[in-house]
């Protein structure tokens, strides 16, 4: 594509292994989005090796703002999610892409081998959720895998 689509960071204590301990959480800032990585991170200190791999879907952007805006706006999305992490010493990794909701972070899931994704109910506005459709809603509908929906 010849454009920035993807990129990931590793925090402290995280691997490049994938693998079934870990849970793919989509973070899109909102109350619900924190309250499911506060969930994954509370089952992820119970199990020796687990981590959590966040998930920030951003729409297309073109090529220019791609190349700084991806990252700023995918490192500011997950930064609250981060720090719930680092607090409970869970090591994670956070993956922003650009595209569809729905369709990217079940993909990502399927990619990376998750244990699982964990969503949260409701998004950051009710009336994207009227116009676009739940992405929550959509996840359960293309995961091949569990999906926890946190309230």
């Amino acid at each position: 594509m010849g454009r920035l689509v993807a990129t990931t960071w590793h925090g402290a204590g995280a691997t490049g292994d994938n693998g079934s301990a870990r849970w793919l959480v989509a973070v899109d800032g909102s109350a619900c989005s924190l309250r499911a990585v506060a969930m994954v991170a509370e089952l992820a200190t119970r199990e020796k090796g687990a981590g959590v791999d966040l998930v920030h879907v951003q729409p297309w952007l073109n090529k220019e703002a791609a190349e700084t805006e991806l990252p700023r706006r995918g490192w500011a999305a997950t930064a609250q999610a981060r720090q719930l992490l680092d607090a409970a010493s869970v090591p994670w990794r956070v993956h922003v892409v650009m595209g569809v909701g729905a369709p990217e972070i079940t993909s990502l899931a399927d990619a990376l081998g998750s244990r699982g994704i964990a969503i949260g109910s409701r998004g950051l506005t009710a009336t994207e959720s009227l116009l676009l459709g739940s992405v929550a809603y959509q996840v359960v509908h293309l995961a091949r895998l569990p999906v926890l929906i946190v309230r």
